[in-house]
């Protein structure tokens, strides 16, 4: 029996419209990534999504945007501190650019590949182990219903790779995730399906350029 598992990403903070990496920081949403989320919610209630539970990463952007949905759907927002995004130490803060003067050898680094902590916290296989494990123990507790998580663009590639038994990197494979946007996987004992990507056509409908978060230069800048 399979759990459906509605992946969705929270809305703009002001970080994102300044290109600067979060990870761990407590950002909230701004005015539009309020406005996001409430357009998100409302598609999820008017579609008749069915959520025997909705998860949400600690952090204060992702639990604004699950607030939101959870109010529409009539479902209680519970918290999962694994949901939360890489974790960047002292990279916190900065932009990609600033990030290549001010720690060129790690950044090049992680453009040969390699998996090295980003800003001394995290790598990328340990934050991809940690959300793997934790949606896998989720739907393994609510087999045969459907899940909404709200959490973050880099927990969602790594997701997204592991469904499609991609085992590079999840940024480049996937280098656009979002805010508010909905990818759907099913998961079960058996393994895991994409069955959306990255779907904004909530946003789209409004027909307001702004609101629909631009794609990086390239696949090295993931809003993170």
């Amino acid at each position: 029996m399979s759990t459906t598992v509605y992946l969705i990403r929270h809305g703009e903070t002001d970080w994102n419209l300044d290109g600067r990496w979060q990870g761990h920081a407590d950002v909230p949403l701004n005015e539009l990534g309020y406005r996001q989320a409430r357009i998100v919610a409302r598609r999820l209630a008017r579609e008749g999504v069915q959520f025997e539970a909705i998860y949400s990463s600690d952090l204060a952007r992702a639990f604004q945007t699950a607030w939101e949905i959870g109010a529409s759907v009539k479902v209680p927002v519970q918290l999962l501190p694994n949901l939360r995004e890489i974790d960047l130490g002292t990279w916190s803060g900065l932009t990609y650019d600033e990030i290549k003067v001010t720690h060129p050898t790690e950044m090049a680094l992680l453009e040969l590949g390699q998996d090295i902590p980003r800003g001394g916290a995290e790598s990328m296989s340990a934050m991809r182990k940690r959300v793997v494990e934790a949606v896998a123990a989720i739907a393994a507790h609510h087999e045969g219903t459907t899940l909404g998580l709200v959490t973050h663009g880099g927990c969602i590639r790594m997701l997204l790779a592991h469904a499609e038994s991609f085992h590079g990197d999840g940024f480049k494979r996937f280098p656009h995730i979002g805010n508010t946007s909905i990818s759907i996987l099913r998961v079960s004992a058996a393994g895991w399906a994409t069955l959306a990507t990255n779907d904004v056509a909530h946003l789209e409908e409004e027909h307001e350029p702004d609101l629909v978060s631009a794609p990086p230069d390239d696949a090295e800048r993931p809003a993170l």
